[in-house]
């Protein structure tokens, strides 16, 4: 079984809590110890960005953060050496990589697919490439082992949803809103069709992102039919707004996590 098999297996009765950071942000160093601490704090999958110039998926403050990686100097060898030592020092927690096509090509596809799987992480979300051009990318994820992430959303038309189903793997990011990433917004769970379309094609579990920030939104979207959920805004402004972030990071994935055991408790 995948990673993502065996944490979802592990998780019957309550909901899956990832966590995002971009890497390099504030530092290699100090990326690696907010590595740490979100395992501390409970979550149970990871997910990370490698700095970008033009990450169009992302709203201002994960812009942000990519501007400051890169301002310090932060290159994909520098994440890929980042996702290896928290893989050394957490064998069982699923890895996936956030990240856009050209930093993919640029390295050469399987060539990027590859040291992703020698560092260890399970999967890579492409989010720039749209799903007519996602098989060429699933294809070399599969063959280096990897979980190739296909992106849903509630306007996906059903025939879409499908090939998603097909084609992805690991988990399903279903987008909880229009627009790009930020917590400035409250996520919409309007998803039943969506949710039932994937369902019936057998895609791998729903995961909402964009907008959740808030432990009631983790409620929300589990109560909608989500098999987890993934916050990344609002746990990047909470590293920029602290000297010292780890105990309050710490403290909110931890809120977050206790949101998702509202099945357990119902």
């Amino acid at each position: 079984m995948s990673r993502y098999a065996t944490m979802f297996d592990r998780l019957s009765g309550e909901g899956a809590f990832g966590a995002f950071i971009m890497l390099g942000d504030p530092d290699l160093a100090r990326s690696a110890a907010i590595l740490d601490a979100l395992v501390e704090g409970g979550a149970d999958m990871i997910e990370v960005g490698i700095p970008f110039s033009d990450p169009v998926a992302d709203g201002p403050v994960i812009q942000a953060a990519a501007t400051r990686a890169l301002a310090k100097g932060v290159t994909p060898a520098d994440c890929f050496d980042l996702i290896a030592g928290f893989r050394a020092r957490h064998p069982n927690v699923p890895v996936g990589i956030l990240t856009y096509a050209n930093l993919v090509v640029a390295r050469g596809r399987d060539a990027f697919y590859a040291r992703a799987a020698a560092a260890g992480a399970d999967s890579v979300l492409v989010a720039d490439v749209p799903l007519l051009e996602a098989e060429p990318f699933a294809s070399s994820a599969r063959l280096h082992g990897l979980d190739p992430v296909l992106i849903a959303a509630a306007n996906t038309p059903p025939e879409r949803l499908a090939a998603i189903a097909r084609r992805g793997g690991g988990y399903t990011y279903c987008v909880a809103r229009a627009g790009v990433t930020g917590a400035d917004r409250a996520a919409e769970f309007d998803h039943a069709d969506m949710l039932d379309a994937l369902l019936t094609n057998n895609a791998p579990p729903p995961v909402f992102g964009f907008g959740i920030s808030r432990p009631e939104h983790v409620r929300a979207a589990l109560a909608a039919g989500a098999a987890g959920v993934i916050c990344g805004s609002a746990i990047v402004d909470l590293l920029a707004k602290h000297a010292d972030p780890l105990p309050a990071l710490r403290a909110f994935i931890a809120a977050m996590k206790e949101a998702t055991r509202i099945r357990e408790a119902a």
